[in-house]
């Protein structure tokens, strides 16, 4: 299996060409993952991005702790506090081998019935909230582009959904992930196997590797990174959108270079109220009607300590 890459520069035409379409469609119908280039998003804010997550990364275990991980699920995620113990790809009962600061759309306070809603958490960091800030806006505006580009390349042509997008629920990870003894355990993972259970992911990955995708025949191949590209792949929820068009695969991380390894994934997915159900054209549907918050809250409690507490 070799990840498609693909080039995305007409992506915001009015109408997209049936070339890119095609491309699109046969990439994340048979593997669920693809490089994609001319993005549109500077490199320089990319690298911006990775200066200020080692500069957060870098600071005392203490410093960190001031902005631990609310019930809103925005902050800081300390190594050995994340299991993906729902995880159907392997038994996971070691937790990951990660750290992380997790954002999501800002408020300016947490809204009556909306699950996941509140303000940012902020490190006292030069540049950090700005940078983050930019570079969520410049990203969300190409996961909406992208998911406009994947409805479409599966022949839908009613995009109402989009309207559940116009509030997304976003969320931008900056991930550490410590080399571990290459003697490890084979069930000791950065990231143990798992599927993403939202629409989009949209990955910016340094050079160590360690990401690992899952073919169809249960073989696992490496994603190393391309020059300038994004590693863009279908979560659950897309999948349940298409009817199972788009392929949600399965993902893992094992850092064993002896390097620390940073990657920032960007998550793009529906208002925590959206009802997520296959859509009109995308033939009988396999999936029946879930609601996107609940998902989620089974999904949260299940694998981070913060969440098995409220």
């Amino acid at each position: 299996m070799q990840i498609p890459k693909i080039d995305i520069a007409g992506i915001e035409d009015q109408e997209i060409s049936r070339s890119l379409l095609k491309e699109f469609f046969s990439a994340y119908n048979k593997h669920g993952f693809g490089y994609i280039v001319n993005h549109g998003i500077d490199k320089s804010l990319i690298e911006q991005l990775f200066q200020v997550s080692k500069n957060f990364h870098s600071l005392p275990l203490s410093e960190k702790m001031k902005v631990a991980l609310d019930h809103n699920h925005r902050g800081y995620i300390a190594i050995n506090t994340s299991t993906d113990v729902n995880s159907k790809l392997a038994d996971v009962k070691k937790p990951n081998q990660s750290e992380s600061f997790m954002m999501m759309r800002e408020d300016r306070s947490e809204l009556p019935g909306v699950y996941l809603s509140g303000p940012n958490q902020w490190p006292e960091i030069k540049n950090f909230k700005e940078v983050l800030e930019k570079y969520t806006n410049h990203i969300t505006k190409l996961g909406r582009n992208l998911m406009r580009l994947a409805l479409l390349s599966t022949g839908v042509s009613d995009l109402s959904v989009m309207q559940s997008f116009d509030t997304p629920t976003i969320w931008l990870r900056l991930l550490h992930y410590p080399s571990i003894p290459k003697t490890s355990p084979s069930d000791l993972y950065g990231s143990a196997p798992h599927t993403d259970f939202g629409c989009l992911t949209i990955l910016a990955q340094d050079e160590i590797g360690g990401l690992q995708v899952q073919t169809r025949e249960g073989e696992w191949v490496d994603v190393p990174t391309i020059e300038e590209s994004f590693v863009v792949n279908v979560g659950d929820m897309l999948s349940r959108l298409t009817n199972g068009l788009l392929r949600s695969t399965p993902h893992r991380v094992i850092n064993k270079s002896g390097r620390e390894r940073y990657s920032c994934p960007f998550f793009f997915d529906p208002h925590t109220n959206a009802v997520i159900q296959p859509l009109n054209g995308t033939g009988k549907p396999k999936f029946s009607p879930v609601n996107f918050g609940e998902f989620l809250k089974k999904e949260l409690g299940a694998s981070y300590e913060k969440h098995k507490k409220v």
